[in-house]
């Protein structure tokens, strides 16, 4: 139990004893073996969302036969799971919290810790992934066919770990503890504001086959009216791909986006990655397109559209609607509503493009008076701008933990 004048950067007020390396194996004994009551939850873990039942993530149970040599795991206790992931390239640890027991997979490497070190410090370690270098060094052999790292549970006890005293380790896992009740709190608002979303479209706008929608703001009434794409704006654009090893047509002052700019779920605020020149305009078949357009990915990436608020150009994989007849946001979220309904009635097949004669042949459902249009427009754009402020939080948080795993531990 050498002391190595190990500290971490940042500490609580009142700790400065030097924090030991212990052998994993000398802190924690292994665990083993059921009692055979196979009504328990049989759990997984995600690495990205620790343990998990195996019907919510899989939709059913799939021990199958191996849930008789599955390990009884109980509250406090820790499996590490040696898989490789991109998120964890030499697996995860994760304490068992939610659960009084559990049975887990017979491969992963179950533990729990011994008297004096607390089970939460060691799930927060692993996090930071400062083990991640000794785990290295014992892979024999790459992965095995089960997806699993041949790491034994020998050598997996045999790396050595920074500890501090007990009530050091409490005060930082009761601190981490509380940072990730926190993310979860702001991850489910964003999960519930996405879901109310997804509802309010499908009650805001009518069904197939009606012409009034189920949901109204007050004080408008009357049958929606059937549009085609091309009856909603005034002028459309294509685009195209100035030649890229000319360098003089290229980081311009004019945008140029492309497919891989815009996310399948996000319609305004896209950041352009790249720009052309006016050489780069005029030597090319892109088109300078007028503000306030919808631009729509009509080949890689389908389904993807954004309101633009500047002048821009595009790839040729977009067809842009100009000049638009209906309110700006209406538009907008109706095109994107009917394309999405459009890919989930082929969902299973591939779709490598819609051609623009059947794009603009496509219809959609409209409110007559164009304060309508204007309200249901504001909503959807207004929830999506608090949908992202909730998203932005949530990473800012994530981002602070992450920081604090890297400062907190040796």
């Amino acid at each position: 139990m050498a002391k190595n004048g190990l500290k971490p950067e940042i500490r609580f007020a009142g700790f400065t004893e030097d924090w030991e390396q212990r052998k994993l194996g000398g802190v924690t004994d292994r665990v083993q073996g059921n009692d055979g009551r196979m009504g328990l939850p049989t759990l997984t873990i995600s690495a990205a969302n620790g343990w998990l039942d195996q019907k919510d993530r899989f939709y059913d149970n799939i021990a199958g036969n191996e849930q008789k040599n599955y390990t009884l795991l109980k509250k406090g206790q820790l499996s590490y799971n040696h898989g490789n992931s991109k998120l964890a390239k030499y697996g995860v640890i994760f304490e068992l919290q939610n659960y009084d027991e559990a049975l887990v997979p017979r491969v992963y490497h179950s533990f729990k810790a011994k008297e004096n070190v607390a089970p939460s410090f060691i799930e927060y370690l692993f996090a930071t992934k400062r083990p991640d270098k000794e785990l290295g060094k014992l892979i024999s052999s790459g992965a095995r066919m089960d997806g699993l790292l041949n790491i034994s549970f020998d050598d997996f006890m045999s790396i050595e770990i920074p500890v501090p005293t007990i009530k050091e380790q409490i005060k930082i896992s009761s601190f981490f503890r509380t940072l990730d009740n926190l993310i979860t709190l702001h991850q489910r608002k964003c999960e519930k504001l996405v879901n109310f979303k997804k509802a309010m479209l499908e009650k805001m706008f009518p069904k197939d086959g009606t012409d009034v929608p189920k949901i109204r703001f007050a004080g408008f009434a009357g049958a929606w009216e059937q549009r085609e794409l091309k009856d909603l704006c005034v002028d459309t654009y294509g685009g195209g791909t100035p030649r890229t090893v000319v360098t003089e047509y290229w980081n311009g002052n004019i945008a140029w986006i492309q497919s891989s700019d815009l996310a399948e779920d996000k319609l305004s605020n896209v950041v352009p990655k790249k720009s052309i020149t006016k050489n780069g305009l005029k030597n090319s078949t892109t088109k300078l397109i007028p503000e306030n357009s919808i631009a729509i990915v009509t080949r890689v990436g389908v389904g993807k559209l954004a309101f633009m608020p500047y002048k821009y150009t595009t790839s040729q994989d977009f067809l842009s609607l100009s000049k638009l007849k209906v309110d700006n946001w209406f538009g907008t979220y109706s095109i994107w509503k009917k394309l999405q309904s459009k890919l989930r009635s082929v969902q299973g097949t591939s779709i490598k493009g819609i051609p623009k004669k059947e794009l603009l042949a496509m219809t959609i459902m409209i409110p007559t008076q164009k304060e309508e249009q204007a309200e249901i427009g504001d909503f959807f754009h207004n929830l999506d701008h608090l949908i992202t402020l909730q998203q932005r939080e949530l990473e800012q948080l994530k981002q602070i933990k992450k920081s604090l795993l890297d400062k907190m531990f040796v």
